[in-house]
């Protein structure tokens, strides 16, 4: 079944951006097709793949509008470039290997529609082939801006969530931004390329004074890592470098002076993780190489102080648009706040 997106006006854009995705796209897309709610188009963004994704995109969905890109952009200038030609009201980004549940757009639409105030509107993403596994339910952010989605790998079942729940931000795996707040705050940060994009936004789009809801209802099977892997030199350098970008630009200046204090205590949790084999340590050191990884980290650090200024700029600019004062920000961060052990996973059970 070819997913038939015919609505001239939609409501709704919906943007993947891909990057030698051809073995996760067909059950995306069908996933797609099998929406209750119709009223939306589907934007492909394809960050120069060499798999054949376009040619698969332009045989087997033909009414999909595909926007070929010469260079790998990275999944936050991907979207932005995919948000220039989107004509919805509500603009959705979804990873390429993602599955939807046929009701996952109708909650979220839903939400929207009844909550004016709300920008953002995140879904429940869950491990991939088990549905009572979470993967996140919106986002949490640690006291020096390292952010990961609540709840991960807990049963929803034992959770007794409600249907819809309030939260930080919403996990750029799935969620629907509306147009008017992103008119306001601007789009993802094409200085990211990849990883805490989601993140930066949710903070902007929370000092601008718009709220964030999850529906827990809405559903999407995730296969987490799929493109970007789960441990890779490349990714600890951008999570590493763009956590410091995060708390430049969006962090009040009492928890932007701890930055460095508290990038150091998880610095060393991490060490202590990894030499341990507790949570993400087990992963690490099957999968990672220590030289590579210490490399990567330095660079780091090394390209987030170069661009120092840049994002200091952007933070000005930000602050003064904000409609909350820097204390509601701190009660906000305070209120989702995400510890170290749990993003280390410290508490997992290895098998």
């Amino acid at each position: 079944m070819t997913p038939d997106i015919r609505t001239q006006d939609p409501l709704v854009s919906i943007i993947i951006v891909n990057w030698n995705g051809a073995h996760h796209l067909p059950e995306c897309l069908q996933s797609l097709a099998a929406q209750t709610y119709n009223n939306f188009e589907t934007i492909i963004v394809d960050n120069a793949s060499t798999d054949g994704s376009p040619e698969l995109i332009m045989t087997r969905y033909p009414t999909i509008r595909l926007i070929r890109l010469a260079t790998n952009t990275g999944f936050a200038t991907g979207n932005n470039k995919g948000f220039e030609q989107a004509n919805g009201e509500y603009i959705v980004v979804l990873n390429n290997d993602t599955r939807a549940e046929p009701d996952w757009l109708a909650r979220m639409v839903a939400v929207a529609e009844e909550n004016p105030e709300v920008g953002m509107v995140g879904c429940r993403t869950c491990a991939y082939g088990d549905r009572d596994i979470v993967d996140t339910i919106g986002g949490r952010i640690c006291r020096d801006g390292m952010s990961r989605g609540a709840y991960r790998s807990q049963s929803v079942a034992k959770l007794g969530l409600n249907p819809v729940v309030e939260g930080l931000y919403p996990s750029g795996c799935a969620a629907l931004y509306r147009r008017a707040m992103l008119d306001e705050t601007g789009f993802f940060d094409d200085d990211f390329f990849a990883y805490a994009e989601d993140t930066d936004l949710g903070l902007r789009g929370r000092l601008a004074g718009w709220r964030t809801l999850i529906a827990t209802g809405a559903v999407v099977h995730h296969k987490y890592s799929g493109t970007g892997g789960v441990f890779s030199p490349l990714k600890l350098y951008l999570v590493e470098r763009n956590h410091y970008w995060v708390a430049i630009k969006n962090f009040p200046l009492p928890l932007l002076a701890l930055l460095p204090f508290w990038t150091c205590v998880r610095y060393a949790l991490q060490f202590f993780v990894v030499l341990t084999g507790r949570g993400s340590g087990a992963e690490f050191r099957s999968t990672a190489s220590p030289t590579e990884c210490l490399f990567a980290l330095a660079k780091a650090t090394r390209d987030a102080l170069i661009g120092l200024p840049g994002q200091w700029q952007k933070r000005r600019r930000i602050y003064r648009a904000k409609r909350i004062s820097s204390f509601e920000m701190m009660r906000l961060i305070k209120r989702f706040h995400l510890s170290f052990l749990e993003l280390l996973d410290y508490n997992r059970t290895t098998g």
